[in-house]
C-alpha cells in the first residue's frame, strides 16, 4: 500500500529526529568516557597533541566569524551565501570535535589552579560552554535539516536558539582555551 506524500514526510522526520538523538547521545557519551578517562592511553603521547588545543582555539575563532557572516549573508537574502558558509562552519566544528576528542584522550584534562586569579570567571564560562555546547549539537543538526529542506519557517524557529547558542560556545571556546593554556603542559 502506497503512503501519501504527507505520511512519507512524517517517517522521514521521524528518522532524522533519530538519527539527530542517536548521534547526539553518541557524541554525548564519548565525551563523558574520554573525561573519565576509561580508555587506554598511549605509553607515548605523539608531539603534535600538544598543538591540538591552539587548532582548537582557532577553529572556534573562525567558526564565531563564519557564523556572523552567515548572519550577514541571510539579512541579505544571500541564501547560497548563507548555506556555504554553515556547512564549513558545521566542518570546522567537526574538526574541532575530532582535535578536542584526540586531545582528551591522549593528553587527559588540565586543571586551573586553585589559587589562580579568575578562577570562579573561568569556571562560569566553562561549565555553560560545556552545558551549551552538549545541548548545541541537537539544534544545529535539526536546523541543517530544516534548511536544507528549504523548510524555511521551521528553520527560523530554530535557528532563534541555535545560533546565538552556537556563537556562545564557538566565542567561549577560545576564551576558555586563553584562560587555561598558560596552564597546559609542555
Amino acid at each position: 500500500m502506497n503512503q501519501s506524500p504527507t505520511q512519507d514526510k512524517q517517517n522521514t522526520d521521524k528518522l532524522v529526529f533519530r538519527s539527530v538523538l542517536g548521534i547526539s547521545i553518541f557524541v554525548f557519551i564519548t565525551v563523558v568516557v574520554l573525561n573519565r578517562q576509561v580508555l587506554p592511553k598511549p605509553e607515548l603521547i605523539p608531539s603534535w597533541t600538544y598543538f591540538l588545543p591552539k587548532l582548537n582555539a582557532f577553529i572556534n575563532g573562525t567558526c564565531s566569524l563564519l557564523l556572523l557572516l552567515s548572519l550577514y549573508f541571510i539579512k541579505q537574502k544571500n541564501i547560497s551565501a548563507h548555506k556555504n558558509i554553515n556547512l564549513l562552519t558545521f566542518g570546522l566544528s567537526s574538526v574541532f570535535l575530532v582535535g578536542y576528542i584526540l586531545f582528551h584522550w591522549l593528553a587527559g584534562d588540565t586543571h586551573y589552579p586553585e589559587d589562580a586569579p579568575f578562577r570562579g570567571l573561568y569556571f562560569f564560562i566553562l561549565i555553560t560552554h560545556i552545558v551549551l555546547a552538549a545541548t548545541v549539537l541537537p539544534l544545529i543538526l535539526l536546523s541543517f535539516y530544516r534548511g536544507l529542506q528549504m523548510q524555511v519557517d521551521k528553520h527560523k524557529k530554530l535557528v532563534r536558539f541555535t545560533f546565538p547558542i552556537w556563537l556562545y560556545v564557538t566565542v567561549t571556546g577560545v576564551i576558555v582555551y586563553l584562560m587555561i593554556s598558560p596552564y597546559y603542559p609542555v
